[in-house]
Formats: C-alpha cells, structure tokens, sequence
C-alpha cells in the first residue's frame, strides 16, 4: 500500500511538472510581463473602436455631399433603357400582361376594375415611351433611385454611429485634423487617471479616414446599375484614444479584465508550483522503473499486445493528456463565469481527476514499453510480433502471386463497394434501380465466382489430405488456368514424386536386404573354406603333399577375402566423399594402351577376341591417372569375366566434343534383366548365382570414380548385348 502511495504521488508530481509546462508553452507569451490591455482580447476591441470612429464620427457620411457627387454617364442611360429589350417590345409585353386581366374584368362587368388597369397599363407604356425619346427622363430616374438609396443609407449610418457611441462610452477621445485643423473630442472627455491610451501622430502614424462608399440599389435594375460609387470625404487625424480607469467597472470589458488579471497570478501560481514539483520529484518522490511496478497484472496485459498497439495506445493516451491540460488552462475563464461555488469546485476537481488518469496511464505505458524494448534481443521480438510487421509479412506474401492478391482486393473491394451501396440505396431511394444494375452484373458474379473458387479450394485441400494420409490413388482434378489451378497441377506433381520416392524407398529397401545377403554369402565364401581347410590341417595323418594343397587354398581364399575386404572399404569411403584425388595432366591414349595390354592373353586364355579402337593423337585430361586407370581395368576385367565364350568384346577410346569416350561392349554369358541401374549397386552381379569370383563391386567403384572426375558412365542393354560408356572431361 506504501508503494502504490509513493507511486500516485510519483505520478502526480509528473502530471503536474508536464501541466505547467504545457500551460507556459501555450499562455506564457501572452500573460507573463503583459496587462490585460496587451493581450489579445483588449487589441481587436481598440482596432474596432478606431476603425468605427473614423468612418461614423471624425468624417461622418454626408448625405448632401453624397447627392451632389452622383454621375449618370450615357451607357447606363442606354443599359436602364434597353434592360428589358426594345420599345415595341416593352410595350407589347405589358399589353399582354394587362389583356388577360382586362378581358376578365370585362367578361365579368367590373367596369371600375377594367378602367383601372387600362389606366396603369396606358401609364406604363407612356413611361416606356418616354424612356426611348429622352434621355434626360431616364438619368432623372436613375439619379432619384440613387438619392433614395443615398438617404437610407444615411439613416443607417446615423442609428449605427449612436449605437456605436452608446456601446463604446467607455472610450473617450480627442482628435485634430491634420488639414483643416478642426478639432473633434467626446462629450465625456477623460484624459486623467487612464488605464490605456492609444496615440496618433507626432511619434505613431496619423489615423487615416476615407468615406468614400459602394452602394447597392435594391431596386429592380441591370446590374451593372445596381452598384454605384459615391466618394466621399478623405482625412488624416492625430490625436488620442483613452480608456478612464473609473470608466471600466461599468464597461462590458470589466469581466474580461478581471478574468484576465485573476487568471494572470493563477497561471504564475501554478508555474512556480511546477518548478516545485519539478523539484521534489527528482529529490524525494526518486521515480525508478521498479515503482512503476506496482500494478503487475495490468502491466502483465498492457505487455501481451503488439508493441506497435502499445506504442498508438499510448500516443492516443498522450494526445488527450494534452488536450485535457490544454482545455484545463483554457476552462479558468469559464469558472470564473459561474455562480454556484460548489458546481467549480466540481468541475475543477472532475477536469484534475481525468487529467491525472489518463496522464498515469500515459507515463506507465511509456515506462513498460521503455521496458520491454531495453534489450537489442528484445526490441527485435517485438518488432517481430508487431502487427504492422505481421501485416507487411502478409502483404508480402500476399502479392508473391500477383493474380491472387488481385483477385482478393478486388473480391474486397466489391464487398465493400456493395454494403457502401446498400446504405446509399437505403438512404436514397432513387439509387435503388443503380444499385440493384450493379448488384446484378457485379456483385452477384464476383459472390458466385469466388463460391466456386472456395469449393475448387476445399476439393483440393480434401485430396491433399487425402495424400498425407498415403492414399495416392487419383488426382486433383484441373480446372482453367486460375492460380488455384497451377496449385492442383503442382500438388498432382507432387503426388507423382510422392509415389516415384516410395517406390524407390521400396527398392532401396530390396537392395539393402540384397546387399546384406551378397555381402555374408561373398565373405561366407572364402571364410568357410578357410575354416574347413585349417581343421583338416590340423589332423595329423595327413600327407605333406595334401598339406601344402591346403595351404594353397588357404591362401587363395585369404587373397580372396582381403581382395573383398579392401574393395568394401574403398568403395565405402568413396561414397562418404572421404577419398582424395590427386589431378595432372595424363595422356588417356597411352592410359588406354596400357591398361589394355595387361589382358590381352586372359583374354586368348578365356577364349573371347577383343577388338581396340583408339585415336592416334594423345588425349589429354586432368585426371587422378591410377584411379582412371582402375577404372579401365574394372570394367575390362567385368567383360572377360560376364563375355559369352567365343565371342569378340569390343573397347574403344575417342573424343567426343570436350569429352572423352571410354566404351566396352560385350555379349553377356548371363541373363541381364531389365533393372541395369542396379548393376552398379554395391555386391550386384549379371551372374545370379555367384559362381564367378567377381566381388560385386567392380562397376560400383568405377561410378563412384568418373563421379569424382565429374564424368559419367552409362549402362545400356540390348538382349544379351552389355555396353558401357565412360565420358569424362578433356582439356
């Protein structure tokens, strides 16, 4: 409870230190150092006194004078003339106006009311007449229209100088005219004991009077007649304005100069507690972040909301705080106006709760964002989770497909056009007949599209279900071109891979248990008979010659083993990547020549005929030369041993644009299958039966090596005939 007191008291030491210094920024240049006659509210007063004096009292307007200036040129004669068109028009237009009237009275035995009107329409058209033979008659009428209006406004101006007079008794004044001399001052003339005097003249600049006047004829006339100028009388004056100290209690200014003096010491009142406040606010209130603490759950809250809320919430927040300070300022010269005592003291107490209010929330919420947003690590989470970043991100994503997010503002805006358009039609009934045509051709098939769009989109959802489930079974359905389309036809794609990557998992799978059942019956082979060839050493009656027979089988299956052992292991490291190749530049002719030559009599001994073909220019390649070389004797080594007996096996070498082309074609001595891309898996033989002493592993480690020359080696098969070809880079 100690806290929450310190805190309050915290916070109204801010509210009040931020309300004196709003209060001196907006009234400061108007009340510090100033009287209530400089301010604002007492200049345009005295500049409206002046103004109303020069016109109505120093050169009052003068009728006579007025009258006498009136020129009447013969444009305007001829435009008052013809305002109406011609004479014969003029007239046949009254005749027709009086013939109606005329014949009714007749029909109706009025004789009085028939002479009457043939009297006044004889009159108007003798008027007319005269109007076209004599100038003369017609600027006399223009002048008479003028001299009335002249007279009214005369009358006017004397009802408004009394008013004036009446209204500003308060002022007094004394005047000379620069001129003539005359001397004009008011009949109450006060120039002692003054609050206020404003001087013409001498030092300031004359007061300048000019009576000159627009006037306007409300008489039906052109236009271009209803204005006329009357100049008048032009002065220049100097002299003095007072305003008598005894002269205010009875004036309608009294009010505001009390206002203004009372408001005065109450602004300086409040500026000197703010620097008070200012004061004890950083001596014994010691505001720190833990204070602000107190109210944990509203924080806890306030905390949860995006920081781009919390930041408008309480921008929003500060807003009014000013606005309550600013209006609190402004609300003294209304207090002073009310009667009742105790609906002040309401007033002031209810405008100082709400300002404090919302001033506290105002400084909490900028001390929990201050809070939360210390940290690098934290001003980047929430900025993250603000809501106009999350909108951007929205956005952005929205318009990675520009016909959707078309399609979406403009299903947005036709929503939002069509409920405009519903309370326009409600409003005003004649729109209702646009708005249904509108509704018809726009609204409606923009609902009915985008229905169907939903449902194409709520199919393809159900069958990508449908495909996470592992039911791969029928495809989505494509319909037109729209981008839901292209999602069904990639989603189709992806079902097609979906079903690609499970039939391979299923043959790595098959391959696997195949590998591991090469891999025992291979290593099987030889162990076994090592096993059994060492237990018949060990009997002791055995001959020295069947001794050495064993240990020649012995170590025949022991290379053997090893031999599998070490291709294992190479072939293994060189599909982790963890084998080095060392690069220079080889002549893969001569590479080809040699590798070539070491089988030549296997070859005659194996009964097969092996036909070379090789360019006779060097053919050079950066190239690891013992690896290439491996390659080559693998993949001879495979031919001789899978050839069918009596058959010729064909190699050749040539280049082939910036490759070079390694083939070897045979005829198979096994059934191949169709699955050739197995052949280069680890332990697979053409031989099912694994009666040759091949370790399954030849082709394999031959990929694996043109792979890591970034070539690539081929296998195709056609019946029984077996071809392989090896491209690899040339210089």
């Amino acid at each position: 409870m100690k806290n929450i007191g310190k805190l309050l008291l915290t916070l109204f030491l801010i509210m009040w230190v931020a309300f004196a210094f709003i209060l001196l920024t907006n009234e400061g240049n108007r009340i510090i150092g100033k009287s209530y006659f400089e301010s604002n509210e007492f200049l345009p007063t005295v500049d409206y006194y002046r103004e109303q004096l020069g016109q109505l009292v120093l050169i009052p307007f003068n009728a006579e004078q007025a009258k006498e200036s009136i020129t009447v040129t013969h444009a305007e004669v001829e435009q008052y003339r013809n305002y109406y068109g011609s004479m014969t028009e003029q007239i046949e237009n009254i005749q027709n106006q009086y013939s109606d009237r005329i014949i009714t009275a007749e029909a109706e035995g009025n004789e009085t009311l028939k002479e009457q009107l043939i009297i006044e329409r004889d009159k108007k058209i003798t008027d007319i007449t005269q109007n076209f033979k004599s100038d003369e008659y017609v600027e006399e009428k223009i002048r008479s229209d003028r001299e009335k209006q002249i007279d009214r406004y005369a009358k006017e101006q004397q009802s408004l100088q009394k008013s004036f007079l009446n209204e500003f008794s308060y002022f007094t004044y004394s005047f000379t005219n620069v001129e003539t001399g005359e001397k004009v001052e008011s009949p109450n003339l006060q120039n002692n004991s003054v609050v206020y005097t404003k001087s013409f003249g001498k030092q300031n600049s004359l007061l300048h009077v000019d009576s000159s006047v627009d006037m306007y004829l409300s008489n039906d006339v052109p236009e271009s007649l209803a204005w006329f100028y009357i100049p008048g009388e032009v002065g220049q004056f100097e002299g003095t304005i007072y305003l008598p100290k005894s002269m205010i209690a009875s004036s309608p200014i009294n009010d505001a100069y009390r206002s203004f003096t009372i408001r005065k010491y109450i602004f300086y009142f409040i500026w000197l507690t703010g620097i008070v406040a200012a004061v004890a606010l950083f001596t014994f209130a010691k505001p720190s972040f833990r204070k602000f603490g107190a109210f944990e759950k509203v924080k806890r809250v306030f905390s949860n909301w995006p920081i781009d809320i919390r930041l408008v919430t309480v921008f929003v927040l500060a807003t009014l705080s000013i606005n309550a300070m600013e209006g609190f300022g402004y609300s003294f010269d209304y207090y002073f106006f009310m009667d009742n005592i105790y609906s002040v003291l309401f007033d002031i107490l209810f405008d100082g709760i709400v300002m404090f209010i919302v001033t506290s929330c105002t400084v909490m919420g900028a001390i929990w964002i201050w809070e939360s947003v210390r940290s690098e690590d934290n001003l980047k989470l929430a900025i993250k989770n603000a809501y106009a970043y999350r909108l951007g991100i929205g956005i952005r994503d929205l318009l990675l497909n520009r016909s959707i997010a078309l399609h979406t503002i403009f299903v947005l805006g036709t929503a939002f056009f069509a409920g405009v358009g519903i309370v326009g039609a409600l409003l005003q009934r004649d729109l209702v007949a646009l708005y249904a045509v509108l509704f018809m051709f726009i609204a409606l098939p923009t609902v009915l599209s985008f229905l169907r769009k939903i449902g194409y989109l709520n199919r393809i959802i159900k069958q990508t279900e449908d495909m996470a489930e592992g039911r791969l079974t029928s495809e989505i359905k494509v319909k037109g071109k729209s981008p839901l389309a292209t999602h069904a036809k990639n989603l189709n794609r992806l079902r097609e891979g979906v079903k690609k990557s499970i039939t391979e998992q299923a043959k790595s799978e098959r391959l696997k248990t195949e590998l591991i059942t090469n891999v025992s019956h291979d290593l099987r082979t030889p162990l076994t008979s090592i096993i059994t060839y060492t237990d018949l050493l060990k009997k002791p009656d055995i001959t020295e010659e069947e001794r050495n027979q064993y240990i020649d089988v012995i170590d025949k299956k022991s290379a053997r083993l090893k031999t599998l052992i070490e291709d294992l292991f190479e072939v293994s490291k060189m599909a982790s990547g963890n084998i080095e190749i060392t690069k220079q530049r080889i002549d893969l002719t001569q590479l080809f020549q040699q590798a070539i030559g070491e089988h030549n009599e296997s070859f005659q001994d194996a009964g097969l005929e092996m036909k070379v073909t090789k360019p006779e220019h060097p053919l050079n390649a950066y190239v690891d030369g013992q690896k290439i070389w491996r390659v080559l004797d693998n993949l001879v080594l495979n031919a001789q041993k899978y050839s069918l007996k009596g058959t010729r096996v064909y190699v050749s070498l040539r280049q082939s644009g910036h490759l070079a082309e390694f083939t070897v074609k045979n005829i198979a001595n096994y059934e191949l299958g169709e699955n050739v891309e197995e052949l280069t898996e680890r332990f697979k033989r053409a031989d099912a039966s694994r009666h040759t002493e091949g370790s399954g592993l030849g082709l394999a480690i031959a990929q694996s090596i043109v792979e890591l020359h970034n070539g690539r080696m081929k296998i195709e098969v056609d019946g029984d005939l077996f071809k392989v070809i090896v491209s690899i880079p040339v210089e």
